[in-house]
């Protein structure tokens, strides 16, 4: 069941408007049809082959529909039929995809924390723990709380501390691990006793395993302070079995929205001709969007890193989302709304909490762009996020705040193919400073750097200005510097930052 607010929120996001309504948007559907031969009735019909509007509405008069959907022609609605929702659907919407979403919105209709594919797990967990007589708490396969039951029997301190971080602590975590409890999940179905642990808070737990033929979907808790009855337990396993039907069926509708959300992303990306109806499909407003590249890393693990990265990015249906996102290879984009670069930075932090402590998460912000310009926008982003990895530390570049420092990285990486100079005003120096300690090219970058200034120079350097002048005569000797030429001193300038991390001989020993 689901409100018709919200389906007209959600479906906006997939290019689907309201066109006309006279029935109060806080109606509730159940039911969902097709229109075919016969006599057919369901709260939201999908008028699939009508020829204009007029023949829908017949349609779903006929099916005593609250709500049709018709494909737009760009007339408009023939009529105005009372108790009852007009929406149109855009040429470029493919019935198939909207008629999966539907279907999941209105049959499954409640929200997890997993945001997609919304199912009754919070009902569930209300249920079994009817059943078993204990407080349940259904978890992820990394141990991110799905849902959870109102019942607090047997609640203790690490059930309240794991709902309320929306997963099991780290500390917790290892006493589960040590005591063979993620091992037992991930081989037996049946339940299996965990004792309680004052030092943690912890009173006791029977979990089992949320199962999908082998694979592993997620877990039950049950807080009790000794072993379940075998009565209960038999519940367990079979709560468990519903559990994981549940999370299976959430996960299709996820991967749907998903895939369909991805599409729609990299074809702004790769530079669509019809960038402009795409963002409106994605439900992004007509102003300035900023791409954002980006890419997470675990010591040991690279891809289950970077899928949870996307996983985390894509939480929530994609009205309540200020981003849209896709996984393109080994990074993922994210579209998002803004002029101000601070949104971008607003984004990567709250996505930033939303992951384990021990990940590394590394991204670039693209400058302000429109639809049009999203490629290029793309290719601004990987340069950032191509920075990022470089410093490993700090924000995430902003292109038009670190444009000068990708211009140096490019150089940079172009350096170290091989292609530095190796003769000149400045290799010259720094051989000579490998050689006799000396420190012409400290000298040299500071001269530069004060545009000559000698005073400004020696205090860069933290010697008197005279000690500047004499170097300088003394480099004179060493190499044809032409300081009086400004396309030397450019060439010399940029020579300088490229190489910088190329060679130590600006501070000798």
């Amino acid at each position: 069941m689901i409100t018709l607010d919200r389906l007209i929120n959600v479906l906006g996001g997939y290019g689907v408007h309201l066109r006309h309504c006279s029935t109060p948007r806080s109606t509730e559907l159940r039911s969902v049809v097709i229109h075919e031969p016969g006599y057919v009735v369901g709260d939201v019909l999908i008028a699939v082959g009508a020829a204009d509007s007029a023949e829908a509405i017949a349609w779903a008069s006929a099916a005593r529909a609250v709500v049709v959907l018709v494909r737009d022609s760009g007339e408009p609605v023939s009529s105005e039929p009372e108790d009852m929702a007009v929406m149109v659907v855009d040429p470029q919407v493919s019935w198939s995809e909207l008629a999966a979403v539907v279907y999941g919105l209105v049959l499954e209709g409640r929200e997890t924390e997993s945001g997609r594919g919304p199912t009754d797990l919070f009902a569930l967990a209300d249920s079994l723990a009817d059943a078993v007589g204990g407080s349940v708490t259904i978890e992820g396969r990394r141990s991110t709380v799905l849902a959870y039951s109102r019942m607090q029997q047997h609640a203790d301190p690490a059930r309240a501390e794991t709902i309320l971080s929306r997963e099991a602590p780290q500390r917790l975590r290892a006493v589960f691990e040590e005591r063979g409890v993620f091992r037992h999940l991930a081989e037996s179905d049946d339940p299996m006793f965990v004792a309680g642990d004052p030092d943690y808070g912890l009173t006791g737990r029977m979990v089992v395993a949320a199962r999908a033929g082998r694979e592993l979907l997620g877990s039950v808790w049950v807080t009790c302070a000794e072993p379940l009855p075998e009565d209960r337990r038999i519940a367990l396993a079979h709560g468990a079995r519903l559990v994981a039907m549940h999370l299976l069926r959430s996960r299709a509708s996820a991967d749907l929205e998903r895939q369909v959300e991805s599409e729609l992303v990299l074809r702004l990306l790769e530079g669509a001709a019809d960038a402009t109806t795409v963002v409106s499909r994605l439900a992004l407003p007509q102003t300035p969007l900023r791409v954002i590249a980006l890419r997470a890393h675990t010591a040991d693990d690279r891809h289950a890193a970077l899928l949870l990265a996307f996983e985390r990015a894509t939480t929530g249906f994609g009205w309540s989302r200020p981003g849209r996102s896709a996984l393109a290879g080994n990074a993922v984009y994210t579209v998002l709304p803004g002029a101000d670069a601070s949104a971008a930075g607003r984004w990567l932090t709250a996505l930033r909490t939303a992951l384990p402590a021990h990940l590394t998460l590394l991204a670039g912000v693209s400058g302000p762009a429109t639809a049009a310009e999203l490629a290029s926008a793309r290719r601004e982003a990987e340069e950032c996020l191509a920075l990022h990895e470089v410093r490993r530390t700090g924000a995430a570049p902003v292109y038009d705040e670190a444009w000068d420092d990708i211009l140096l990285q490019r150089l940079r990486v172009a350096a170290q193919s091989g292609r530095v100079p190796q003769r000149g005003p400045v290799a010259e120096l720094r051989e000579h400073d490998r050689t006799h300690s000396t420190r012409y090219t400290e000298t040299l970058r500071a001269w530069l750097e004060a545009q000559g200034d000698l005073a400004n120079a020696g205090q860069r350097l933290d010697v008197h200005e005279n000690t500047v002048r004499y170097r300088l005569r003394k480099m004179a000797e060493v190499t044809n510097l032409g300081l009086d030429d400004a396309r030397k001193r450019l060439a010399m300038m940029i020579e300088l930052a490229v190489t910088d991390s190329l060679s130590e001989a600006d501070n000798p020993p």
